[in-house]
């Protein structure tokens, strides 16, 4: 169970945070990340675990600890906000620790959550910052897939990929815009698609799909570059 602590200068003043991560192989995005993660990654839907309920994610490796997205001088070319502020917790007004997550378990190096006058960190800003923007930006992001879902425009999506080590690898649970639904719809629904931006966001999704067999490649091209 999570050790969860509101975040204080006093209780957490020698607490050290490792610096932020790319996060994990999929990481749940909100709207307003769109453009950044779509040139980066492919944006795909999946099911919460616990609720059934649909989230947005960006797909940034086949595996864990893999990064594959479209990188800048070998550094990735996205940040999800989720991963800005992995272990960290929105409390009403309050920002919340826990205690038991990898990210605090090291107390030899990482950042600092408050300096020698008690005020945050740079970095502590920066979680804030990102969990603000998650809390703004997720009622818009459930509109969205709320709205795809009315029109049916939601389909599963099989990926099955074959590396050149032998390897084969199914990505399931994942789900796409499909284009022929899209091509479908009526023109209330277009114009109404439009006006709230989402037929925008559609495409978006549909267009980032491209990113799938460049991620492949980098695979093999790392798989390669190992022998």
């Amino acid at each position: 169970m999570p050790s969860i602590e509101l975040v204080n200068s006093d209780t957490h003043a020698t607490v050290r945070m490792r610096a932020r991560d790319v996060g994990g192989p999929f990481m749940r995005i909100i709207l307003s990340e769109f453009p950044a993660a779509a040139v980066a990654c492919p944006l795909l839907l999946s099911k919460r675990a616990d609720t059934g309920a649909f989230y947005i994610g960006a797909l940034q490796g086949f595996r864990q600890g893999e990064q594959l997205t479209n990188a800048l001088d070998d550094q990735p070319a996205f940040h999800p906000l989720e991963a800005v502020r992995e272990g960290f917790f929105a409390v009403k007004d309050n920002i919340a620790l826990d205690r038991t997550h990898e990210r605090f378990a090291s107390v030899d190096g990482g950042d600092s959550l408050f300096d020698c006058d008690g005020r945050p960190t740079q970095p502590l800003k920066a979680v804030q910052a990102a969990l603000g923007r998650l809390i703004a930006g997720e009622g818009a992001t459930e509109v969205f897939i709320a709205k795809l879902l009315s029109y049916g425009l939601v389909e599963p999506m099989d990926v099955s990929l074959n590396f050149d080590d032998g390897e084969r690898l199914r990505l399931e649970g994942l789900y796409t815009v499909s284009l022929d639904a899209l091509g479908d719809i009526d023109d209330l629904a277009a114009l109404d698609l439009f006006r709230a931006g989402h037929m925008q966001c559609a495409y978006t999704m549909i267009m980032s799909l491209q990113h799938i067999p460049l991620m492949a490649r980098r695979r093999n091209e790392r798989l390669a570059a190992m022998l």
